[in-house]
């Protein structure tokens, strides 16, 4: 096939922090480029005002929940992620956070590359994009965690987190207009933070510097296509095996019902960048029907949580709204592995409420169910009227500093393609191996402390004391970088292999618990990529050439680009 027989150059799966990475440096490029996000394009009107407003919050499309948070629960973990156009920056705590330089020594990718070297470079390309900044609207609740610190003996360890929000100019007051402040116009109007908190429930301000207003924003402005409320289904090589040809790719609409209609597109390349669970089951389901047969064995190993936990407490009564800031404004760390960060959700955004319960001991497994019992009850023997109030939803956003715990200590599962037991009618991704910690002592014990330093009751997550499973919104690997399809999915420069102009580009990619938020690693290693892939024009250029001269024997391997 010509260039002109395809209708795209590259086509995008998905627009997260990876997909739109790569939909603007390609367009840049020249590069024809379409963007395929199953997920809605949210603006301020359509933003759900609390997260009551389930429909319009969680995503489940099956039961009619068209939201942006999806909630998965494996049997080793509850996976929280986003659906939506701009991927999960919609509805994360923008908290932009580079990890220590140990993650580069450790994983499959240790050894691809000067990464300690190299990645700086690509982070202050992100930080800039992204709009880091210093956060400039601390509130009470992270006076409450430096309290805490001081409680428990490390408070020389608080810090304001960095995060990708516009504050505006020091003098202005909050909600303030400006023309773009970022890219000298060629960006979108906004207006600085108010502090409201509501981060997670998607800024309705125009503060928080979500994908659409940065990356997906310019790339849109350049050419770029986004295709939203779209799913693909199948991507299939053109002529030869290895992709060498191209690529057709199939899709149907999200939400229709009933037999959905299909669209075929043709490209030359294709970036798999719809979130690292997103890829895993569209790459197993795409190796299991034999469109992309050749996809490494080593597909769905090592997928890594950040080692998470989620604790808190709450002050029922207290006249302070914990609620106000942004939504991780602080952080600590309680030791050299563990780091805590003080998240909250906006006032009246109580539906999460339910994933926690009272501080609760123990070990992991059936017997915690009585420690949570025990717990519970003498809760209310002490305290019977503070209890019951910690354990109902009203106020809980005013009332509670969640905190979220996170460790770079090595641990992973396994994801696999199989039919569950309560469905055997199709195959969907399942969790295997080695449990991963769903009780962290040394947080617990910093929790339990700083409870009583503070006049608060501790909080667990319910799901880790009755399942014995960890909550986590920061699900990494299952397509590793590494030297090998026998130990990875794909090599140093993202590409595929065994296939020709075929990469991921997405958290799927990460070889290391980061210990640390991972958008900004994501941006940071997407840049990296896409400087490996040369303009259109060079490109073009090389095919004519490769297309007119005897190619030398053994020159092209698997994975070189197909440009």
């Amino acid at each position: 096939m010509t260039e002109t027989t395809y209708d795209y150059d590259f086509i995008v799966i998905g627009s997260g922090f990876g997909g739109s990475v790569s939909a603007l440096r390609l367009s840049e490029k020249g590069y024809r480029v379409l963007v395929i996000e199953q997920g809605r394009r949210w603006t301020p009107d359509n933003l759900p005002r609390t997260n009551w407003r389930f429909w319009d919050y969680l995503w489940r499309p099956a039961l009619g929940l068209r939201g942006f948070l999806s909630l998965r629960l494996f049997r080793h973990v509850m996976i929280l992620h986003g659906n939506a156009v701009g991927g999960g920056s919609i509805t994360y705590a923008q908290t932009l956070l580079v990890p220590p330089d140990s993650v580069w020594r450790d994983g499959n990718w240790a050894g691809l590359d000067d990464w300690e070297t190299v990645m700086p470079e690509h982070y202050a390309t992100a930080k800039r994009m992204l709009g880091v900044t210093r956060n400039q609207r601390p509130a009470a609740a992270d006076d409450r965690l430096q309290a805490m610190a001081r409680a428990g003996g490390v408070e020389d360890s608080f810090y304001y987190t960095d995060v990708g929000v516009f504050f505006g100019n020091e003098n202005d007051p909050p909600g303030t207009e400006y023309t773009d402040p970022y890219f000298g116009g060629d960006g979108p109007t906004r207006h600085s933070c108010i502090g409201c908190g509501g981060c997670m429930v998607g800024c309705r301000y125009n503060a928080k510097n979500t994908l659409d207003k940065n990356y997906l924003y310019l790339a849109e402005k350049r050419g770029a296509e986004v295709r939203a409320e779209t799913r693909v289904v199948d991507v299939r090589p053109l002529g030869q095996a290895d992709g060498a040809d191209g690529y057709e790719v199939i899709t149907v609409p999200t939400f229709a019902r009933g037999g959905k209609p299909r669209q075929r597109i043709t490209t030359r390349q294709v970036i798999f960048a719809a979130s690292s669970l997103g890829t895993q089951s569209l790459l197993f389901d795409l190796r299991d029907r034999g469109s992309l047969p050749r996809v490494s064995d080593d597909l769905g190993k090592r997928v890594r949580t950040n080692s998470e936990s989620i604790l808190g407490v709450r002050y029922p009564g207290c006249e302070e709204d914990l609620s106000k800031g942004i939504a991780i404004g602080s952080g600590i760390h309680i030791d050299r592995y563990t780091h805590i960060e003080a998240v909250r959700y906006p006032d009246g955004s109580n539906l999460l409420s339910s994933l926690l319960t009272v501080l609760t001991g123990g070990r992991p497994g059936p017997t915690r169910i009585g420690h949570w019992l025990g717990a519970l009850g003498k809760l209310i023997a002490k305290r019977p009227v503070a209890g019951l109030r910690s354990l109902l939803p009203w106020r809980f956003s005013r009332e509670t500093v969640i905190f979220l715990v996170m460790q770079t200590i090595e641990g992973h599962i396994n994801m696999r393609w199989t039919r569950p037991w309560y469905w055997p009618f199709s195959k969907t991704l399942t969790s295997h191996g080695d449990r991963i910690p769903s009780f962290i002592p040394e947080a617990n014990a910093f929790t339990e402390k700083a409870a009583q330093a503070t006049g608060g009751i501790g909080l667990s997550s319910f799901s880790e004391i009755t399942f014995n499973v960890p909550m986590t919104a920061h699900c990494m690997g299952g397509c590793a970088m590494s030297d090998s399809p026998a130990t990875g999915v794909i090599d140093a420069q993202n590409r595929v292999f065994h296939y020709q102009g075929l990469y991921v580009v997405d958290g799927s990619m990460l070889s290391a618990n980061l210990g640390v938020n991972p958008s900004l690693t994501i941006t940071a290693l997407a840049e990296r990529a896409m400087s490996f892939i040369p303009p259109k024009s060079s490109a073009v250029a090389a095919a004519i050439v490769d297309i007119t001269e005897e190619p030398a024997p053994d020159t092209l391997g698997d994975n070189e680009p197909a440009e």
